[in-house]
């Protein structure tokens, strides 16, 4: 039986502006898929324990605070950790282009620059997701 694509939405840090993040949700939403958002002011470390909890097929993370080098290594070394090897680990912000190559190296998957269509954004995290996780 198939089920809804699971995403969980999450504000790491101090950043305090949510608002991309609720609107990135409430496309997902439309788009199908189930969608957690943690709140603001998470850290890493219970991100990563509501994906477990949550068993999502993929993290995004909106950050605006320029945290992201430091945010986004220590998401992916917690989700290894945790074995969540089939997880997305994606998300958006003010991030340089720069960086988004650097932690795409990393492992981290495609990164949205503020005004990204929010259908490349849908259709990014399905096509993932229908080629990595089984369920």
């Amino acid at each position: 039986m198939e089920r809804p694509v699971r995403v969980l939405i999450a504000k790491v840090g101090l950043d305090g502006h949510d608002r991309g993040a609720k609107v990135i949700a409430s496309f997902l939403r439309d788009a199908g898929m189930e969608v957690v958002y943690t709140g603001l002011r998470q850290t890493p470390e219970k991100v990563v324990n509501a994906a477990l909890q949550e068993d999502v097929d993929a993290i995004g993370v909106s950050i605006l605070s320029g945290a992201h080098m430091t945010v986004f290594p220590k998401l992916l070394g917690l989700m290894k950790e945790k074995g969540m090897n089939d997880v997305l680990l994606t998300g958006g912000g003010i991030i340089p282009d720069k960086d988004m190559e650097t932690l795409r190296n990393l492992g981290v998957g495609e990164l949205f620059a503020p005004g990204a269509e929010t259908s490349k954004i849908v259709n990014y995290i399905e096509e993932w997701v229908s080629q990595n996780r089984s369920f």
